[in-house]
Parts: structure tokens; sequence; C-alpha cells
């Protein structure tokens, strides 16, 4: 009570010196436009900001999900792959994946340009729009590195760190800034009038289907089907970092979301920031609660792990649209993503595509859902969203199935039968997640 009274005392007290009883020189309309300017530049910059930092956090969720949901003695090879997916992705991004993807106002309805190696690097009076172009590389480094991690929990256990190095280089260097370009950068499908406000497909479908064209290329971990074809389980090691990790995605994509705004305030200081995080909360829940409902229907058993990658699965539905649907439909959008997951793992198990952690059928599969739900539920021209929900899929599967076959055929994409099953920690890399834990071993 006593901080209120002192907090209303101040605010009168401002308000006096204000409004005239201690007046003091008027403010030129033209000094009152430069420091709203100003104070627009800092808000704007300061929340992008918070917003890059919190989807580079979403690397520890992926690397907590695909550890915890793979087997123990592929940890640190799992841990490794997600640290180099940021740290080769940033460097290559930034020399040459920025200006891939950003080719500048001139590049318009495209296929390929580039806007120059590196980011500006002007004072901070020199910004892209109201945001400073190291802002905003940040941001956008954040997103690649993402697409790139998706593939890692599809390819678990069994692919050469190598090769993995070469295929995440690739990827945030040319494969997703090109396709990002055709969107983002002011290409073809933005011509078009395609529209993925935060990546369902520019981010998330493009990982989602590499992710499946090197688990075809790879094939399945030994003994993850029988001679019939029947699947065999093969749990992760540790759900409760899994649960973690997933946690921890969901807080991230509160920057993924909401920052792809670009902007606290719209110029006439109304903002639909909180509308689009609402939206992202609402679809995640409704994904969670739709693939338990369906995998307890399907399996007798309410799955943990179907529920965890519904949720996720609601937040890639709705990452194209959040900010063009209803809170109603937001629901109906994760719903559906929830259901897609659990139908999605039991296609590729019908086809004998090991997938440990369920890339495809969360980022791929609900990626393209995102893709159509905003023509659906969003207003924008349904045609054009089925044309960018299928060119975006099919150039990531393409392009990566193709660098795969050429891993393949050099011998650097899998490793060995008794690598495989001594674990990948060992083999690739003489190191061990969990030192004098032996109920480990042979998981």
């Amino acid at each position: 009570m006593k901080k209120r009274v002192q907090a209303t005392a101040l605010l009168a007290l401002g308000a006096a010196i204000g409004g005239g009883v201690f007046p003091g020189p008027p403010l030129l309309a033209a000094e009152t436009a430069d420091a709203a300017a100003v104070n627009a530049y800092a808000i704007d910059n300061f929340f992008l900001f918070i917003c890059a930092v919190l989807v580079i956090f979403m690397q520890a969720g992926f690397a907590l999900v695909e550890s915890g949901l793979n087997s123990a003695k592929n940890t640190v090879n799992i841990l490794y792959k997600n640290l180099m997916d940021l740290s080769v992705g940033a460097i290559l991004f930034f020399v040459i994946g920025y200006g891939l993807m950003y080719p500048g106002d001139a590049f318009t309805g495209g296929w390929f340009g580039f806007g120059g190696f590196g980011i500006s690097a002007d004072a901070p009076e020199a910004v892209a729009g109201n945001l400073h172009p190291a802002v905003d590389f940040l941001f956008q480094v954040a997103f690649a590195a993402t697409a790139a991690t998706i593939v890692s929990g599809a390819v678990a256990g069994r692919m050469k760190f190598q090769a993995y190095l070469i295929y995440s280089a690739v990827i945030t260097a040319f494969i997703y800034p090109v396709s990002g370009m055709w969107k983002w950068g002011g290409g073809w499908l933005n011509e078009l009038g395609f529209y993925d406000f935060a990546g369902s497909l520019v981010v998330h479908a493009l990982g989602g289907f590499a992710g499946l064209a090197a688990a075809i290329v790879l094939g399945p971990r030994i003994g993850r089907f029988n001679a019939d074809g029947s699947p065999n389980a093969m749990p992760g090691h540790n759900l409760a970092i899994s649960t973690l990790g997933v946690f921890i995605l969901l807080i991230g994509w509160f920057g993924f979301n909401p920052g792809s705004q670009l902007a606290i305030a719209g110029a006439d200081n109304t903002s639909i920031v909180m509308v689009i995080a609402t939206n992202t909360l609402l679809a995640a829940a409704a994904g969670a609660v739709l693939a338990m409902i369906t995998a307890w229907a399907l399996f007798k058993k309410p799955d943990l792990t179907m529920a965890m990658n519904g949720l996720l699965g609601g937040l890639v539905g709705i990452t194209a649209n959040c900010d063009s649907v209803t809170y109603n439909e937001s629901l109906i959008i994760g719903a559906v993503a929830g259901i897609l997951v659990v139908l999605g793992v039991k296609m590729l198990d019908a086809m004998k595509i090991d997938d440990p952690v369920g890339a495809w059928p969360v980022h791929g599969l609900n990626g393209i859902w995102g893709g159509l739900a905003t023509g659906i539920f969003g207003g924008h021209p349904l045609m054009a969203q089925i044309i960018g929900s299928i060119a975006i899929p099919l150039w990531g599967f393409a392009t990566m199935f193709i660098l795969f076959l050429i891993l393949k055929a050099a011998g650097i994409l899998r490793v060995s039968k008794d690598d495989e099953m001594k674990g990948l920690d060992i083999s690739e890399h003489e190191e061990e997640a969990y030192h004098g834990f032996q109920i480990f071993t042979n998981q």
C-alpha cells in the first residue's frame, strides 16, 4: 500500500510538471516527432533482440527433445550436432545465406538473387526499415539454425558426423536462404500472393522434408523393423529431459511468432503481438490434447511422446497464420495438427521409414497444414497457398535427397553396423554422456 501511494504521488508530480504548474520550454512538433521516432526505434529493436534470443534458446529445446527420445549411447552425438547447427550455420548464414535470402528492395518476383556478402556494417542510424541490420540478422539467423536442426532428430543414431556437418552447411548457406528468398526476400512466391507469417513452410516444412529425405536414404536403425515390416518400439532413454525440451521450445516460440511482427506496435500505436502470442498458445494446447486423445484411442494408453509432438505440431501449424486467424480458428488449427502428428507417425511406420523423433510429422506434415490453413482460415489466396505448400517442401526434399545420395555414394553417410551398435558417442567422438551408469549401456 505504501509503494502504491508513493507511486501515485510521483505520477501527480510528473503531471504537474508536464501540465504547467512548473512550466518548461515548449517542445516543437518536430522535436516531439523525433523523440517518438527514437523511442519507437529503441523499443522495436530491443523487442526483436529479446525475440531473437528466445528463438536461439530453442536450440536447447531441440537438443533436449532429440537426445531424450533416443538411445543414451547417442547423446553426445545429438548434442554435438545441435551445437554445430548453430555455430556453423551462423557463420555461413552471415557470409552468404543472409545475402541470398534478402537480395534487396530492387529484387521482386524472381527465383534467385544476391544482396552481397555479410551484413551492413553501417552505424546504428542506418537501419533496415525501423530495425538495425544487426538485430535483423540475429533474428533471421536463429530461424536458419532452426531449419537445420529439425533434421538432426530424423537421422539420429546412424549418420556419420562429417556427413551431418556437410548437410548442415549446405542447408544454412544455400537451400534455406533460396526458398526463404522466394517469400520473405520478395521472390516469386511473394509476388504470387503466398503468405507465411513466421515460417510454417519456409522454416519447418523445409526442415521436415529435408529430414524425410535423409531418413529414406539412410534407411532405418538396426532392429527398428522386423522382416515382415512390423515396427519395433525403440523408446528414448530420458523422457524427463525430452519433456523439458518441449517446454523450452514452447517458450522459444513466443519469440518465433510474435517476433515475426518485427515491431511491438504499429504506426497507429496498435499491436497484434499479444493476439499472435495467444493464438500460438491455444494452437499448441489443442495440438497436445488432440494428439493425446487420438493416440489413446489407437494405442489404448495415453502416450506422452505423442502429446509432446502434438503440442509441437500445433505450434508449427499456427506459425504461418498466427496473425491472421481468430482464437477459435487457432484451436481448430492446433487440433487438426495434433491428429496429423499421430497419423503421420503411423504412416511412416507403414512405409518403414525410421524417424526417431517424429520430425516429419511435426514439422513437414504440419508445415504443409499450416500453409493450407492460412488459405482456409486466414483469408489469403488458397491457390497461392497450395502452390507454396508444394514448392517449398519439394525444394527441400529434392535438393537434400540428391545431397544425401551423393554422400552415400561417397561412402561417408552412414556409420558401420558395429559402430551403430556401439553407439555414435564412442564410435564418432570417443566420449560418453553418462559416465558410470551401466544401466544405459544397452539402450
